[in-house]
């Protein structure tokens, strides 16, 4: 029986990790944690924020996913959409989810991100 996602992993090229750093941790606001030191060897870098964990994992000929994407639930999305466009990042606004604001964006390296929260009538439904 599935109980929870442990983790979600992202790909990223060689050699990335102090720039996905400056945006996972810098920009986003996570922390990074240690790797295991079996899996250090293989670089990239692990995030955490509350239950939120992301793995960046290094994958050689790296392309990012056009439509692949993890759904990240933040709280006052519009503040946190302006800390992110204030950082640099390209925040593009989307209404195609019934019931949620979200936006999208990309990681430094190119992988979409999509950032989510109810609607205040729609979180009422979800208590």
């Amino acid at each position: 029986m599935l109980v929870a996602i442990d983790h979600v992993q992202l790909a990223a090229p060689f050699g990335s990790e102090d720039t996905l750093r400056s945006y996972y941790a810098g920009v986003l606001g996570m922390t990074e944690v240690p790797k295991p030191p079996a899996l250090a060897a293989r670089g990239g870098c692990w995030f955490e924020a509350g239950s939120v964990r992301l793995h960046l994992g290094i994958q050689h000929g790296f392309r990012p996913a056009e439509k692949a994407h993890p759904g990240l639930r933040v709280r006052d999305i519009e503040a946190y959409a302006a800390r992110l466009a204030a950082q640099g990042a390209e925040v593009t606004w989307d209404d195609g989810l019934p019931g949620h604001r979200r936006f999208f964006c990309e990681d430094p390296v190119g992988n979409r991100l999509e950032f989510l929260e109810p609607a205040p009538q729609a979180a009422q439904l979800l208590r």
